[in-house]
């Protein structure tokens, strides 16, 4: 398989699109908080050590609290504890809860560009939003954002794999053939989708999480774009 550079626009009916880091800023929030934390734990380990001790953990915990800032912050917790071996103070522990709570509560800011693509694109194909996350967060975010009304569907999804596309899909009476995603993450926007019949294209964003990084390898079978205001012309709308 080869990188592509062209989309097939007389098969597609369908476009999702991704919602963090491709509609809307997420990923800089967690770095941030990432940055505090490296400096909450120097006593105990290098900023390295910390980045590394806490990307296992997320990755541990993933089965169990699922993705999004209440799984991070937990995260963090346990990470704190374990690399400080239980000597991390209460006051400490407390001002990680206040970080999650920060981000959880911080307004949703779009991405340049965002609406004039929405609005371009959703005058010629079906609409459809696909995110990944916590549940009340995601849905939080999305009513706040003001977008809702332009998609035909919603899915907040557990896990984007292509076995959880498939069931999205179908769902929603699309064929994969038919079906053309949008979206910051080559793991979970890309790959799951070339996997199963679909076109697929890559807006990148400034900072990926290290869970999502793939094997350049990899990085077959999708369309790059700059930013989400390419999106229009690749589709031959502008």
């Amino acid at each position: 398989m080869t990188l592509t550079t062209t989309l097939d626009t007389d098969v597609i009916h369908t476009v999702g699109f991704d919602a963090d880091d491709t509609l809307w800023h997420s990923e800089t929030y967690f770095s941030v908080t990432e940055d505090r934390f490296r400096a909450l734990l120097a006593p105990w380990c290098s900023e390295e050590e910390t980045s590394q001790r806490l990307l296992d953990r997320e990755r541990n915990n993933l089965a169990v609290f699922g993705y999004g800032i209440k799984g991070f912050t937990l995260s963090m917790i346990e990470t704190a504890i374990a690399a400080s071996e239980g000597a991390i103070p209460v006051g400490a522990i407390q001002e990680i809860v206040s970080w999650g709570k920060e981000m959880l509560e911080h307004p949703v800011e779009l991405i340049d560009g965002v609406e004039k693509t929405l609005d371009v694109v959703g005058e010629h194909y079906r609409l459809i939003l696909l995110t990944k996350g916590d549940l009340f967060h995601q849905e939080s975010k999305i009513a706040e954002s003001g977008l809702a009304e332009r998609f035909a569907g919603i899915e907040v999804m557990a896990e984007k794999d292509a076995r959880s596309y498939q069931q999205v899909l179908a769902r929603h009476g699309v064929d994969p053939a038919g079906f053309l995603m949008v979206g910051n993450s080559v793991r979970s926007d890309m790959l799951p989708i070339v996997e199963i019949g679909g076109q697929a294209i890559h807006v990148p964003y400034a900072i990926t999480w290290g869970h999502e990084k793939v094997d350049p390898n990899e990085r077959l079978g999708y369309v790059p774009a700059q930013a989400i205001s390419d999106v229009p012309a690749l589709l031959g709308l502008a």
